[in-house]
């Protein structure tokens, strides 16, 4: 299977997608400004993950898990207008393109991101196709991976809030909360749409928290000579350790939807979250 090929239309439902929101925004200028973080590229990996879980678990239209994609996208999107602010990470580009904060100013920069996700939550309540019951899941979901259980305590742990990183094991619960949940809960939310029964969504768990520690590993380890002050496994394990524990988690990840059907996705995920080069 060509992970490309896969992903192809289901990407561009989502980009679609995301094109069509904030187009009611008031004041009208606001709209292109929350939309332009959404236009300046990605790899949309989380609503990848999405779609592949919802696979793994139904055999119905894929349509029924853009609500979950969309979601997840949307708050990782927002969590990067945030990272990016002066009192955060202070960054002047984002892919190749001024940063919210150097495109609209600052103060419209914390707007964009509070719009972002607070759009992700409307978007999973108001999700077509699924029953009211799935929906309040969703949002369960994204709530606790988005918050002080996951982003957030992340977050705050990153910028300092508890003192220095010293250990690896304060690193991957950092790792965990920052980026990890949200890809779980990427995988739970399209596993969720798609019915998934108890032991299911149990391995697409396991899945997705070994894969989304590798997916961190990974950028750890493609941004080793950048970021000289942030804590990394690199740097507190050496990267020959690094790249060990990168492989065992994939292929953790892999062994743990091994079995289920229409897996393939899944497996191409995790492969190219520890082989991409960006």
């Amino acid at each position: 299977m060509s992970l490309q090929t896969w992903a192809a239309p289901r990407l561009e439902a989502v980009e679609g997608a995301l094109d069509g929101l904030f187009r009611d925004a008031w004041p009208e200028p606001f709209g292109p400004m929350c939309r332009y973080p959404l236009q300046t590229g990605g790899k949309r990996i989380r609503p990848l993950f999405a779609f592949a879980a919802f696979q793994a678990t139904s055999a119905g239209d894929p349509g029924r898990a853009l609500p979950a994609a969309l979601a997840a996208e949307l708050i990782h999107s927002y969590s990067l207008v945030h990272d990016d602010l002066p009192c955060m990470d202070d960054d002047d580009e984002r892919r190749g393109a001024p940063t919210v904060h150097i495109r609209f100013g600052e103060n419209s920069a914390v707007l964009v991101g509070d719009a972002l996700l607070t759009e992700a939550f409307r978007v999973l309540s108001r999700a077509e196709g699924l029953d009211p019951a799935v929906r309040i899941r969703l949002v369960e979901e994204l709530s606790a991976a988005a918050g002080y259980r996951g982003m957030i305590g992340g977050q705050a742990r990153d910028v300092g809030i508890g003192g220095p990183i010293t250990g690896a094991d304060d690193l991957i619960r950092l790792h965990r909360g920052k980026t990890g949940q949200l890809i779980r809960a990427s995988v739970r939310m399209g596993a969720i749409s798609g019915g998934a029964d108890a032991a299911v969504l149990d391995a697409l768990t396991r899945y997705a928290e070994a894969v989304g520690l590798a997916f961190q590993l990974a950028d750890d380890l493609l941004d080793l000579d950048q970021d000289a002050d942030e804590p990394s496994f690199p740097k507190l394990l050496g990267e020959a350790e690094t790249r060990r524990r990168c492989a065992e988690l994939a292929e953790r990840a892999e062994a743990a939807v091994f079995e289920l059907p229409r897996s393939q996705p899944l497996l191409e995920l995790a492969r190219f979250t520890i082989e991409r080069e960006a």
